[in-house]
């Protein structure tokens, strides 16, 4: 999860493997919150399909890896792709 140094938001325990991951009656789960006021927060839960808790391990850095280089891209290309859509 190095990725995750990159995201200043989200926390992570170097001596827990499954930080982020719930278990749900077999499948695996990515849970985190975010906060998009600074008043609010939002849980969120994504299935990620498996009952491989390895298999989550590698689909959760993935999502987190793919939010960092989403994190680290310029204002400016974010801004374009809002107003094309």
């Amino acid at each position: 999860m190095n990725a995750l140094a990159a995201l200043p938001g989200i926390r992570v325990r170097a001596e827990n493997a499954n930080h982020h991951l719930w278990n749900n009656h077999g499948t695996w789960f990515l849970h985190y919150t975010v906060h998009p006021t600074p008043f609010t927060k939002e849980r969120i839960r994504r299935s990620l399909g498996t009952k491989d808790v390895i298999v989550a391990r590698e689909r959760r850095d993935t999502f987190f890896n793919t939010l960092a280089l989403e994190a680290s891209k310029p204002a400016a290309s974010v801004l374009r792709k809002a107003f094309a859509a």
